[in-house]
Order: C-alpha cells, then sequence, then structure tokens
C-alpha cells in the first residue's frame, strides 16, 4: 500500500535521525554494560556496604551495571539520626570520571528516584512501559550522577524534619556531600554541578549557593541545571500567565464562550492581562504586583485574592477530559499505566515499595511515596509547616549565576503546573550581572537539536541560558529526553552551545 510504504519511510528516515543525534554513546552505554565495568573504584571498606548487583535489580532484564546506594548521615555526630537516601552512579566514559552531578527532584517532599527511573537514569521505567529499558539518555552518559531524596521527610529519606528554609536545606545537603565524600574519597576533587527540577527552583539555587558562600574543598561547584522550576511565587508563574496559556491550548481547553468570558474578566479584573503587556525586553523597573495579589507584611509573602484564582479553575476538566494532566496537557486517553504511581494513576503495586527491590538497593523497609513529607517545620511552633525561604530569583539565584560557569534554565511549553511564560516574567524581575532581565526579546524556533530540527526557544544573556522545548510537560528528561540532554551536557561543558 502507497501510503504504508510512506509511513515506514517516515520511520526509518526518523530512526537514522535519532541514531545520528546519539551517535558513539549509545555504542559506549552498551559496552559498558556489557563489561560491567566501572572508571572508579572505592577502596574505603564502607563502600562495599553501598554496592548495588547491577544484575540484580528486580525486573530489570538487563546488567544495569555496577552502582552504590542506601543511607548517608547528614553529619559525622554519633548520635545522628537524619539520613538521605542516594544511589550513585558512575558514568560509562572514563573521560568523564571527574565529573559529578547531582540531581534532586522538587515537591517539596518528591523522591529523586522518580527522576532516576523514569527521567534521566541509566535505567528507563516510564509512563507506559511494560518492564524497565536501558536508557540512551541517561546523563551518566556525561558525568558520575548522584540521585539523592531529599530532605529529609522525602521518600526512604530518615529521621525528623528540623528545617523551615532552604538555607538549613542547603547546610543539610553540604553535610550529607561530607560524609558521602569520605566514603567515597576518590570523588573529591570532582567538578560539581546541582541540577533538579520543579521546586527545585528553589533547592537547586539555594544548596549552590550555600556552596559558592562556604566552600567545600573537596568539590570544585562550576554550575546548575534547572527545569520547570518554582522561581517567584505562584501568582507569577500559576495564575497570572493562566488565561494566555489555555487561549494559546484552546484544542486542549474546550471551554464554551460563558466560561471564556468569565476567565477574561477575572484577568482584566486581577491586574492579569495587563501585566502581561508590562513584561518588556529591557525591563523598564520591577514590576508592580497586580490588583489580584495579596501581601503578608509580616512573612512577606505573595499571594492571591480568592476572587482572583485562575489557574485551579482552569484546569478543572475532569468532566471534559478526565485524564487531564496538569504535567503535560496534551496528554489524553487512556490513562498510561506507571510504576510509581504517580501521576499518572493510583495502583498498589508500586515498585519502590516491594521489599525485593528496597533490598537490592539497601533501602529500608518503609511505605515509600513518590511524593510525601512534610519536610518543612513551622519555625514558631515546631509543627509542620510552610518553606519561609525568600524565591531563588529574588535572593539566592543572581549570585549563583554570577559565580557560575554556566547556568541553564530549561521549561516544557505543554507544562500547566508551572507556566514557561510566567517564568519569563520571573527572568526579566530578576537582576544579575549589573542589568535586569533580558536585554532583548527571546527569539522562537532557534533551539535546534543535533539531526533532528527544531525544538524549541533559547536565549543567552550574562551567564544565563534560557530554553523553552516544544512537545514537553513538566518532566523534561522524561518527555524530550534528547533535548533535555543536550542542554545539560552544554552545563557540564561537553558542547560550546546548548542548541546545534
Amino acid at each position: 500500500m502507497e501510503g504504508m510504504d510512506e509511513a515506514e519511510e517516515i520511520q526509518r528516515e526518523q530512526l537514522e535521525r535519532l541514531r545520528d543525534f546519539l551517535g558513539p554513546q549509545v555504542e559506549a552505554t552498551g559496552a559498558a554494560m556489557a563489561k560491567r565495568d566501572s572508571p572508579i573504584t572505592f577502596a574505603n571498606p564502607k563502600a562495599a556496604e553501598f554496592f548495588v548487583d547491577g544484575t540484580k535489580i528486580p525486573d530489570v532484564n538487563f546488567d544495569a551495571g555496577p552502582s552504590w546506594s542506601g543511607l548517608m548521615p547528614i553529619s559525622g555526630a554519633a548520635n545522628e539520626t537524619r539520613k538521605l537516601f542516594f544511589w550513585f552512579w558512575p558514568t560509562n566514559n572514563a573521560s568523564n570520571a571527574n565529573d559529578l552531578l547531582f540531581w534532586t527532584n522538587g515537591g517539596p517532599g518528591c523522591s529523586s528516584l522518580e527522576g532516576f527511573l523514569q527521567e534521566n537514569g541509566p535505567i528507563s521505567w516510564s509512563w507506559g512501559q511494560a518492564e524497565p529499558t536501558p536508557n540512551p539518555f541517561s546523563w551518566t552518559n556525561l558525568a558520575n550522577v548522584l540521585w539523592v531524596e531529599q530532605p529529609v521527610g522525602t521518600g526512604f529519606s530518615q529521621g525528623r524534619p528540623d528545617i523551615s528554609n532552604d538555607d538549613e536545606l542547603a547546610a543539610e545537603v553540604a553535610g550529607f556531600m561530607e560524609q558521602f565524600l569520605e566514603v567515597f574519597s576518590e570523588l573529591k576533587g570532582s567538578n560539581f554541578w546541582v541540577s533538579g527540577e520543579s521546586y527545585a527552583g528553589f533547592y537547586v539555587p539555594y544548596i549552590a549557593n550555600f556552596l559558592y558562600e562556604n566552600p567545600n574543598p573537596d568539590l570544585n561547584l562550576k554550575g546548575i541545571w534547572i527545569a520547570d522550576p518554582s522561581l517567584t511565587w505562584g501568582l507569577v508563574q500559576q495564575e497570572i500567565p493562566a488565561l494566555r496559556f489555555a487561549q494559546a491550548n484552546k484544542n486542549v481547553f474546550p471551554f464554551n464562550s460563558t466560561f471564556w468570558a468569565q476567565l477574561q474578566n477575572i484577568s482584566d479584573t486581577c491586574g492579569y492581562t495587563d501585566y502581561l503587556d508590562q513584561v518588556t525586553y529591557p525591563p523598564t523597573g520591577l514590576l508592580p504586583l497586580p490588583a489580584g495579589a495579596t501581601f503578608n507584611n509580616v512573612t512577606r509573602a505573595v499571594g492571591v485574592r480568592s476572587d482572583c484564582r485562575m489557574h485551579s479553575p482552569i484546569q478543572r476538566l475532569l468532566d471534559i477530559n478526565p485524564v487531564f494532566d496538569v504535567y503535560r496537557v496534551t496528554d489524553t486517553f487512556p490513562n498510561l499505566w506507571s510504576v510509581l504511581g504517580f501521576p499518572r494513576s493510583t495502583q498498589e503495586f508500586v515498585y519502590f515499595n516491594r521489599t525485593d527491590v528496597q533490598d537490592a538497593i539497601h533501602a529500608p523497609h518503609i511505605s515509600w511515596e513518590t511524593c510525601g513529607g512534610p519536610v518543612y517545620i513551622n519555625p514558631a511552633t515546631g509543627g509542620s509547616g510552610n518553606d519561609q525561604s525568600v524565591a531563588s530569583t529574588l535572593s539566592v539565584l543572581p549570585n549563583v549565576i554570577e559565580k557560575s560557569e554556566r547556568v541553564a534554565i530549561v521549561h516544557g511549553l505543554a507544562d500547566f503546573i508551572l507556566v514557561a511564560e510566567g517564568t519569563r516574567i520571573a527572568i526579566q524581575n530578576m537582576t544579575w550581572n549589573g542589568l535586569q532581565g533580558f536585554q532583548t526579546p527571546i527569539e522562537d524556533e532557534n533551539f535546534l537539536v543535533d539531526n533532528m530540527g527544531i525544538f524549541g526557544n533559547m536565549h543567552q544573556e550574562r551567564g544565563l541560558t534560557y530554553v523553552e522545548f516544544f512537545y514537553s510537560g513538566h518532566m523534561t528528561p522524561q518527555f524530550v529526553p534528547w533535548a533535555a540532554y543536550q542542554t545539560i551536557a552544554y552545563v557540564l561543558g561537553k558542547r560550546d552551545s546548548p542548541s546545534a
């Protein structure tokens, strides 16, 4: 059939482009797995207690290679009860043996094992996959990678949460890294990067800022990479840009004219429509709060009036699309199964809740959740509370950009839990390296992936790279792994440019 022949030819061309993009890294990954070799060995006898045999990871029907995982205390105190769970994987490329990349998911309270298994780790078991497969886009192709469940209260990590802000969180991560490097001392002196997504827009800049202000002589911090990050108030990254996002995606927001009019009235009345018009390149000054904002003089927190909520009414689409996904709005029926249960479905079987899996990776026998908590305490009462930190664009991120060799912020354009246009606003309201915001507009359709074409928009100024990904929702290394891979390779200094 002529149509079938044409479709098969298109598929062949797509596969060839993918092979061209991946190139030698696929052969290197396969060879490393076949030999089960690691460019790094560890002399400390304690390291052996954390060793994971890549042939004995449950349901993984290939030799994933050597790794190390388990609980590590955040200090050397004899009575220390706070421990973070980690999974360390050495690079499969000996030329990257001196590079160490730290990854954290967000939440707050979401496990980095989700990032490991469904985003950027060497084993891929993503939505809809019946079984795990080797991940050709694993970040271990580029560096040694350390996935850490933090802060205390997340995943398998142990202890009672006792932090109320991200300066304290960063201090605990720094303490964890000191203990980790004592066991895995061959990693001392590594070039170091911190990466993450979502609420890691708080975590990562605060961790990096702490390390720049309190240098660890055993780590050479080079920069950061954050995806779809929380960078400022929810008002800015959710409420203000929500209507324009829905209007740009009307095919998946099929509202009637009455509801569209109601949304437009909220946007106009609460100052969101005019606010978007004030975002200029270069900025003309700090952006004021819109009429719909609230401000707490005690906590200095910015919120939103109840009658000015735009984001939550828009995403209430369950009657129209019962599998609507705020993390990637282009998803439709059927709802793909996930081995981790979140966010795609809820089911009793969750991979990291199995005792055979927990035994294989030296994890405690507890009820593991993809996203849990609480992880912060109320400093006044000692009970559970909210993060008291100032958003990173308004506090520590400028210093991190100025001290780093390379910093990248990336954002999926199908993400509605945090909207890319809100990230643009946050950047335009941030001052770094002597100027506020980007001085020239972000160009459209100028981010290219090697041998695969246009995958988004990109802009670079004064040490900051910003990329928006087409085809991607919130978890960019999961949805467009080739594009995310190219940008992290740039931050790690493996490429001269993030774009082809």
